[in-house]
């Protein structure tokens, strides 16, 4: 009876705790609700707009805190929702069809940012930074584990690396296989693999693609879990031991997703120069976004430096597909048919980044499509299977690539004021600037703390500005009909032998600059010589800024378009390892790796050996106790600086390589953490200096063009007058 009774108490403790919770969510919500819903004059808005930023900025001062940001996302939602309740009741009075059509263009842009912005912060809200779990000492019970390594038309020496370093796993060996899954049945690589000692797989068709190729492997090999790598991430030997627990601790886990890391930049990243400075575009989803949503048990298959477990994937048919995203689709179906997915946001492979903007462009297009299918094919609202929390991650996955219409209509509306006097807003521009600014206000300063470390202040709109024009027929054409999208490969390993400017790509943004530069004209010329009120003056001024900002973000999406020469087949490593130096004359000197590749490396010695191009040395490089030594030959000598080239190592010379080097999880935890902290002034000041650089570059390559043009008219004429 006593325990009955303890019982009771217990259930009527919970129960009043759970009421005690859901009356204060009943009450934060109607003070929210109030919030948004009342309506203030100028004065009032005035003062309610800078009391809040104030008290936000105050918070977020005050403490790192988990609480204090989720504080500081609830006002920056309330702000944002006043704001738009206010565009929705108070600014839509259009007067004219024309600017009925500005308006409610802006209006539905709006409401897309505002959409992305809410599940944006649902997704970071509280991130779980999931930790690796032990493996057990007992490594009887380890599992067997299969290896995929696709490939279809990337070249042998970017596949290798891959390869090598999946061949360094510690791991049981007898419980490792690895296969090359070779699409473009090519005898070289059959070569290399039998060489190596892999499994080599190839069939007869290319069906369905990357999809295709992992699925046929699957009917022909038999680990209990499956470990994808795209051909040219480069595993560490510890990415086994690292995830592999998570697995054994939890029976209903289908899929564990990593990072991608990238040890070359992309064009983005080349072409302004800020390798390293800034985060790369990647490092917010893989930083922040996976972390949140593993929380919610909605973490993406992402392609490549994953587990999944062979009996799960085929529960769900195998690798998905319906999509050009089969590995986002994938994954939605594992989450609908109950199975977990997790994420460790732990670097352990590294990849190369496209090369060129025509590639990042390109594999960008088959993400956005895939993305489209999904939300058209499988919406994530619809069906079952999902909790609701679920369904909001995978939402916010699919609409993330339909930006690139409302980007084109943030930089372009500010033009319709200008060049046809229509008014998008239909109220003051004091009003306008009130209940705007804090909404941007806002949600800069809470994406700022939420951000700061994996994407910095405004980088966000030239990473989506660059794309938008490229993305937005084929995301809205594969929306009405999902079925036209076909994967493409992303071509990875080349070079450019020249720098060049690509006139083709940079075009739409050498349009819209040109557009907006006509604009700030016009609105000079509105201000100087225009006759009217001073309500007028300000929203010619308002226009004005929106368009500067414009004319910055157009000019620094052309600066990306000035592809820079590059001429190494393997991109280096920056780093700082310790090695020996082997001299011909048997001397050994201490040193220090600055840089690797798979074919060389760069070394800074304590002062000039005398060396020659051609010597013959020998390097030691260490990895805690171990100690490997290679033979090489001196490519570079200057000063203390000596870079060497590996020739003709042995497969097993090449692995043990590979271990020291590519394989070394701690450079790739460098990598990733090397990105310089969010600072907005800074960020501000360096994107101004790009869109200045990419006004110079289009100057210049105009001139340049111009030249050409006039001397290639004058040999004409020449030769036409040598013919007469």
């Amino acid at each position: 009876m006593m325990e009955k009774f303890e019982n009771w108490l217990v259930g009527v403790s919970l129960w009043r705790h759970g009421w005690v919770r859901g009356v204060s969510l009943v009450i934060a919500g109607l003070l929210g609700l109030a919030v948004v819903l009342t309506p203030f004059d100028l004065s009032y808005q005035f003062a309610f707009a800078v009391l809040t930023f104030a008290i936000a900025y105050a918070l977020n001062k005050l403490s790192p805190a988990r609480y204090i940001t989720l504080v500081l996302m609830s006002i920056s939602v309330a702000t944002s929702l006043r704001y738009m309740y206010w565009r929705v009741t108070n600014t839509l009075g259009f007067e004219t069809w024309l600017d009925s059509m500005f308006g409610y263009g802006l209006l539905l842009a709006e409401f897309y940012a505002l959409t992305v912005l809410l599940l944006s912060y649902f997704q970071s809200a509280w991130p779980l930074h999931r930790k690796p779990v032990m493996l057990p000492a007992n490594m009887d019970v380890w599992p067997n584990v299969d290896i995929y390594i696709p490939t279809y038309n990337e070249p042998l020496s970017v596949v290798r690396q891959t390869v090598l370093a999946a061949l360094s796993q510690d791991w049981p060996a007898d419980r490792l296989n690895i296969y090359l899954l070779d699409d473009g049945r090519r005898d070289e690589f059959q070569e290399f693999a039998s060489l190596a000692g892999v499994g080599y797989l190839r069939r007869d068709n290319n069906e369905h693609a990357k999809a295709g190729n992992i699925n046929a492997a699957l009917a022909r090999t038999d680990g209990e879990f499956i470990v994808i790598f795209d051909c040219d991430h480069i595993p560490s030997r510890s990415f086994l031991q690292i995830c592999m627990g998570w697995f054994l601790k939890d029976p209903n886990l289908a899929m564990l997703q990593t990072p991608h890391v990238f040890f070359s930049p992309d064009p983005l990243e080349q072409n302004l120069e800020i390798f390293h400075n800034v985060p790369n575009e990647s490092h917010l989803f893989y930083g922040l976004t996976q972390d949140g949503n593993d929380l919610w048990n909605a973490t993406f298959f992402c392609g490549s430096c994953a587990v999944l477990r062979r009996e799960h994937l085929l529960a769900v048919g195998g690798m998905a597909v319906e999509s050009v995203t089969e590995d986002a689709l994938t994954a939605l179906k594992m989450n609908r048919l109950g199975f977990n997915t997790a994420y460790l946001a732990i670097p352990q492979a590294a990849g190369l980044a496209t090369e060129n903007l025509s590639r990042h462009i390109g594999q960008r297009i088959r993400w956005a499509r895939g993305m489209a299918q999904i939300f058209r094919s499988h919406n994530p609202m619809l069906g079952k299977g999902l909790a609701f929390s679920q369904r909001i991650c995978y939402l916010s996955a699919a609409l993330h690539f339909f930006y690139s219409l409302p980007r084109v209509v943030f930089l372009t509306t500010p033009l319709a004021f200008l060049f046809f006097g229509a008014h998008v807003f239909h109220a003051s521009a004091l009003l306008i600037v009130v209940y705007a600014v804090p909404h941007i206000l806002h949600a800069q300063l809470t994406n700022f703390r939420i951000q700061g470390k994996f994407r910095h202040t405004l980088w966000n709109e030239i990473f989506e500005s660059v794309l938008a024009w490229y993305l937005m027929r084929p995301t809205i054409a594969t929306l009405f009909k999902p079925d036209s999208a076909k994967f493409n490969v992303t071509a990875k390993g080349g070079t450019n032998e020249h720098s060049y400017f690509d006139w083709m790509l940079a075009r739409p943004y050498i349009i819209l600059l040109s557009l907006n530069l006509i604009g700030m004209m016009v609105g000079i010329v509105m201000l100087l010589w225009g006759k009217g009120d001073t309500s007028n003056a300000l929203a010619i001024m308002i226009n004005m800024v929106w368009t500067m900002h414009n004319v910055v973000i157009c000019s620094a999406s052309i600066a990306v378009a000035g592809e820079r020469r590059q001429v190494r087949g393997s991109p280096r490593v920056r780093t700082n390892l310790r090695a020996t130096l082997g001299l011909p004359n048997g001397h050994r000197i201490a040193c220090t790796v600055s840089d690797f590749s798979q074919n060389g490396l760069g070394l800074v010695l304590p002062a000039p050996m005398g060396l020659a191009i051609g010597d013959a040395v020998d390097i030691s490089l260490f990895r805690g106790d171990e100690e490997e030594v290679f033979p090489a030959t001196a490519r570079f000598v200057k000063d203390d600086r000596l870079g060497v080239r590996f020739d003709d190592l042995s497969i097993a010379q090449q692995i043990a390589l590979t271990q020291m080097t590519f394989a070394r999880a701690d450079i790739w935890a460098r990598v990733w953490n090397a990105s310089v902290p969010d600072a907005p002034l800074q960020a501000l000041k360096q994107i101004s200096a790009i869109g200045w650089r990419g006004f110079s570059l289009l100057a210049t390559e105009t001139w340049r063009e111009f030249g050409r043009n006039a001397r290639n008219l004058t040999g004409r004429v020449s030769k036409s007058e040598a013919e007469r």
